[in-house]
């Protein structure tokens, strides 16, 4: 299924690579809609997602939530580049998820120092969202993402956030895979959402380490269950743990 998707989503990233090289649709207007492109090409909105993920990645489109995608060029950027071939490839993957370990630890970190009221609200409404959606794939996936970037967003630095959005994109297909596996592992999509309060409780009570550990934990559970070998590191010094642990289940469960 993974695969057919990947499929679907190169074909009709080309397609639409395409019409923008061509002229179709000439730098600095608007794509048409989610919905439209779908109806267009004769696929999901999820795939479409996807295509303009990869396309705003390559500095073809820029796109803003409720605006839209807008055509930003007709020569794709040049550049770092990350899971340029098949997301799937577990030694890359693997790698990138080390990355994020340090990338999404360190602003954990910060967010719990530099966090303001907005930031906790915003962190609060995608873990309600989250709880209500525990067995949705395709809402648990955006807002998963979602909860990482907000977290990134609350360093207030806005390096992390840019560069953060620009691994989760790359790491869309990992998410989704991580949160089906979930769904047909009770109960896991609850373990899930407890890593997500754990953090979010750190980050609220402004304890830096504790958010640190939390997010790193979080993440190398996540490695684990995509099957990903990260070897040595732990979920505090970074080194020497071979499989992650559970969080406390006396972690607590408010939101708010």
């Amino acid at each position: 299924m993974a695969a057919k998707l990947n499929s679907l989503t190169a074909q009709v990233a080309d397609l639409l690579r395409e019409a923008i090289y061509s002229g179709v649709y000439p730098v600095g207007t608007k794509l048409p809609s989610g919905k439209a492109l779908g109806q267009m090409y004769g696929v999901s909105q999820a795939v479409i997602r996807e295509v303009t993920e990869r396309l705003r990645s390559k500095g073809l489109i820029d796109s803003r939530q409720g605006s839209g995608c807008v055509v930003k060029a007709r020569a794709e950027a040049e550049g770092f580049q990350i899971l340029t071939t098949r997301v799937a490839d577990p030694v890359e993957l693997s790698s990138v998820f080390e990355l994020r370990l340090d990338l999404e630890g360190a602003a954990a970190g910060l967010a719990a120092v530099r966090r303001t009221d907005a930031d906790l609200a915003k962190l609060s409404g995608i873990l309600i969202e989250l709880g209500e959606n525990l067995h949705d794939l395709d809402a648990g996936v955006e807002l998963d993402l979602a909860f990482h970037v907000a977290i990134a967003a609350a360093t207030h630095n806005p390096y992390y956030g840019a560069l953060l959005r620009y691994l989760n994109l790359q790491l869309r297909q990992a998410v989704h895979a991580a949160r089906y596996n979930a769904l047909v592992n009770e109960p896991l999509p609850q373990t899930v959402q407890r890593e997500h309060l754990a953090v979010y409780e750190a980050i609220r009570n402004g304890n830096a380490n504790e958010a640190r550990a939390a997010v790193m934990l979080h993440l190398q559970r996540a490695a684990c269950h995509l099957e990903l070998d990260i070897p040595g590191r732990d979920r505090d010094s970074g080194m020497l743990l071979a499989v992650a642990q559970e969080p406390r289940r006396d972690t607590a469960a408010r939101v708010g």
